[in-house]
Parts: C-alpha cells; sequence; structure tokens
C-alpha cells in the first residue's frame, strides 16, 4: 500500500499553488516544483497531461474550467502564475 501523498505537509507551511480566476488571466504558466515520484498514477498521468515530463519545466497552458480543475488535483506538486503575453 502506497502511502498518503498530504501525509506531513498539513499547517501553513504546506505548499498549495494558487490558481488564478478565468477572467484573471486567459494563459498560466505551470512550473512543476516537486517530483511526481511517490505519489498515485493518476496525479502522474494529470502532469503529463498538463505537458510537464520534468522537474523544474515550465509550460503555458490556457486558462480553462478543465485546466484548473487538473491544477487544481496537483496543486502540491507546482507553482502557478499568469503568464506574460507574447
Amino acid at each position: 500500500m502506497g502511502r498518503s501523498p498530504a501525509v506531513g505537509r498539513q499547517g501553513p507551511a504546506h505548499h498549495a499553488a494558487t490558481i488564478p480566476a478565468e477572467d484573471a488571466a486567459s494563459v498560466l504558466a505551470v512550473k512543476q516544483i516537486r517530483s511526481e515520484i511517490g505519489h498515485p498514477e493518476t496525479m502522474r498521468r494529470t502532469l503529463r497531461a498538463l505537458g510537464l515530463r520534468h522537474h523544474q519545466q515550465v509550460v503555458r497552458v490556457p486558462n480553462t474550467s478543465s485546466v484548473r480543475g487538473m491544477l487544481t488535483k496537483v496543486r502540491h506538486l507546482v507553482e502557478v502564475a499568469a503568464a506574460e503575453k507574447g
């Protein structure tokens, strides 16, 4: 049986990305800050679906409700910011 990914990460020091609202930005920059190792296969697949293949990789994704749902699932593994135009 695998370990729970939330164990040891509760409280104010727990990192969880804040995801901007849909009207705040049309494109988001997502950076993987934690490894997928030791996390459930569904979280690994979610990172792959977002386009994240490597630790510290940054991808630009559209700010849609489906993408925000995927980001919520892996919010402890990523940093999210509004992407700059260009």
